[in-house]
């Protein structure tokens, strides 16, 4: 089979079992963001050398997997989509990323105040861009639950704390000098 479906040739895609809607549905542009947030977190693991940065967002690579899957799949299949075997968004996802958080925060060096300026190093830029673009995810996440009957929230609570992580993965990175750039 071809990836050249030329299925949506005419503006539509499939969801999840195969319910057509417009590319500009809400959905459809959620995921997408956090499909480009995926992509950006990859670029930030294959250029971390600290593994403390790339085992944590190898494992948010594969939470974001379960997030798209679960945008990808309208309301009224979900109950398919966890009866296949498929994972929703849980508290507990988000806990270890709060645990994170708390952990990295005891680190005193770690407190800022004032805006930071990304490109410190090459991996807290890259941490920069995964961050902003996880926070527009965010905002398409919070406009699909402010339409959605029976949302989960647990997929905004997520993109919020992940965005919170990266921030503070970032100046890790500054502070460890991870990836730093001549000036």
């Amino acid at each position: 089979m071809s990836i050249a479906t030329k299925t949506g040739d005419a503006g539509e895609t499939s969801l999840m079992y195969g319910r057509r809607v417009l590319k500009t549905d809400m959905r459809v542009d959620a995921y997408g963001c956090v499909d480009e947030l995926n992509a950006a977190l990859g670029l930030v693991r294959v250029t971390a050398t600290d593994a403390f940065i790339s085992d944590h967002v190898l494992a948010v690579q594969k939470d974001l997997i379960l997030v798209m899957g679960e945008l990808a799949t309208a309301p009224e299949d979900l109950t398919r989509y966890v009866k296949d075997g498929y994972q929703l968004t849980t508290s507990d996802m988000v806990d270890r990323l709060t645990a994170i958080i708390d952990d990295l925060e005891k680190d005193k060096l770690l407190h800022f105040k004032g805006w930071a300026i990304p490109g410190s190093t090459m991996v807290s830029a890259a941490l920069d861009i995964a961050r902003t673009t996880c926070r527009r995810a965010e905002r398409r996440v919070a406009a699909v639950m402010n339409e959605t009957s029976g949302f989960n929230r647990e997929i905004l609570r997520y993109l919020n704390r992940l965005s919170d992580l990266c921030w503070l993965l970032a100046r890790y990175s500054e502070h460890t000098k991870q990836g730093s750039v001549s000036s």
